[in-house]
């Protein structure tokens, strides 16, 4: 009898299991394939957004991925070859370059773990700063103008980036593209350096999702833009967005580069030493040109500090330099007068060889340049006269009197260079230590390398300038403008000259003049105030 009782109990309970389970399922069924698909509608799949530019998205979020949607090239190489050699060095960027050919027979996502690895490991967190200084300059001249038009329609702009690191990307959409969220790689960091392999995926892949379900409450308007060969659209289609368009390659060919002109933010100070992208071809030119280079660059500067500049010259320009001047009536008068003494000459400021260019095209040496932070290397090797100021005006503006009073001056009121087609704000100093104040505006075009940088070796940056191939400089020396030595009662006519001179340098050059100063350009690159400690 007991025996009975716990059979038909045990049956009753295996009935009712049965019962729970299958509710449970037709539930789960219910929810999976009715309330979520009546509740996120299955999205409509474009072959390219291109149509989008007459449709209104103000109340849309996009959704797009960097490299898949925005970026005209399909190779991640040279942005992974900048980050090796400006943050790694030359040799760390040659193992990258001689290891393209194993990764180009790797899976995409072992190719790009392998120049990840390379590009980062040993790097310290804190001092890597080629994701805001360097990357953004090559990431705008890649941009798409037909997908960044798309872009600028919508409400809010979320970029991810299935392969490259957060560190590398975060700068450039947020700061120049202005995209408001940016989700990337993150970089794994043991004792702040970072060790070369990115978190796993499925953490950026759950971010991702958390992300992309948030808006879809708060807006209810999203809008995906990728490529066919990204995973960007599987993460869009568990979240049934509206909308999803796919760019392929031929849509990418027929692209046109982003103008200049139309960046959203103007790019003036970028930092690096490389002036070109270097892509697989351009990079094997650099390092086949690279101990010729260096070679080159030790005989140039042999030349200009060794040999008279009568004779220097013909001998540097056979070498390859190039020095073009030109020179305005009134100041041709005075430059050649035989009453001449000191003469100031107020530039703008391209490379640390200023100074000595102008030097080169009054052909005489007995010429002084006055710096804040020039390195104690080139000043023991500078062929003319170096001073340095202590930023204080007073002692200052007597130092460069005095100085005046013994010969030609060379001033840069911007106080550091610019690389790009513009004007820093002038420092006022120079217009109250003379009456007559020659404006010089100068050039110099790079090839291969930078002669400047903002958080690298300032003793290198003559012989970069001097390991292109052809440096080049033009030097045009324009009309004297009257200074303001003993006139300047209410202390605003100090200003205006120095405005006035500005303007003049940047009409000669068509430059534009900015307000900007030497403490903008370094906080942006370097993350200082540009104050060099004296060694």
């Amino acid at each position: 009898h007991r025996e009975r009782k716990e059979k038909s109990f045990l049956q009753k309970h295996t009935k009712m299991s049965v019962k729970i389970s299958i509710s449970q399922s037709l539930m789960f069924l219910f929810n999976r394939f009715i309330l979520r698909r009546y509740r996120n509608p299955k999205p409509k799949y474009q072959k390219g957004p291109s149509f989008l530019l007459l449709s209104d998205l103000s109340r849309h979020t996009l959704i797009f991925n960097l490299e898949g949607a925005l970026l005209k090239s399909d190779s991640l190489f040279p942005y992974f070859m900048l980050v090796a050699f400006e943050a790694g060095g030359v040799m760390r960027s040659f193992i990258l370059f001689i290891l393209y050919p194993l990764i180009s027979l790797m899976s995409h996502e072992m190719g790009v773990k392998l120049m990840v690895f390379v590009s980062f490991f040993g790097i310290k967190k804190d001092g890597l700063r080629a994701g805001r200084a360097v990357l953004p300059k090559y990431f705008l001249e890649d941009v798409g103008l037909e997908m960044f038009k798309v872009l600028r329609k919508g409400g809010k702009r979320i970029g991810v980036s299935d392969d490259l690191p957060q560190v590398m990307i975060e700068g450039f959409l947020k700061d120049y593209l202005e995209t408001e969220v940016v989700v990337g790689r993150e970089m794994r960091v043991v004792g702040g350096y970072y060790i070369g392999i990115m978190e796993a995926k499925t953490k950026h892949d759950l971010e991702f999702d958390e992300l992309v379900r948030k808006e879809r409450l708060n807006t209810g308007h999203v809008i995906g833009i990728t490529s066919f060969n990204t995973s960007l659209h599987r993460y869009l289609v568990s979240q049934f967005c509206q909308e999803i368009y796919f760019v392929k390659k031929s849509d990418k060919r027929n692209w046109q580069t982003l103008p200049r002109n139309q960046y959203p933010k103007p790019l003036i100070f970028h930092d690096g030493r490389l002036a070109i992208k270097p892509t697989l071809m351009n990079a094997l030119v650099l390092f086949m040109w690279g101990p010729f280079a260096v070679a080159a660059a030790a005989a140039r500067l042999f030349v200009s500090l060794c040999i008279p500049y009568s004779l220097s010259i013909p001998i540097l320009g056979f070498s390859g330099c190039r020095l073009t001047v030109e020179i305005d009536d009134i100041s041709s008068q005075k430059l050649n007068s035989s009453q001449r003494k000191g003469c100031l000459f107020a530039c703008n400021h391209r490379t640390l060889l200023d100074p000595l260019y102008i030097g080169f095209a009054l052909k005489t040496q007995n010429i002084t340049t006055v710096t804040y932070s020039l390195s104690r290397v080139s000043e023991l090797l500078a062929p003319i006269k170096t001073v340095r100021l202590t930023r204080d005006r007073v002692s200052d503006g007597k130092a460069m009197k005095k100085l005046l009073s013994e010969g030609d001056l060379v001033v840069c009121p911007e106080g550091t260079t610019c690389r790009e087609p513009h004007l820093l704000r002038f420092s006022p100093l120079f217009t109250e230590i003379s009456d007559l104040i020659i404006p010089v505006a100068v050039t110099s075009p790079a090839t291969f390398f930078y002669g400047t940088t903002a958080s690298g070796l300032k003793a290198f940056d003559p012989l970069f300038f001097l390991m292109d191939p052809y440096p080049t400089y033009t030097v045009q020396f324009l009309d004297p403008v009257s200074g303001v030595s003993c006139q300047d009662p209410d202390g605003k006519l100090k200003f205006e000259v120095a405005n006035h001179v500005q303007s003049v340098i940047g009409k000669a050059l068509d430059f534009e003049c900015t307000n900007l100063t030497r403490k903008d350009k370094y906080l942006i690159l370097a993350g200082n105030n540009g104050v060099v400690k004296k060694n």
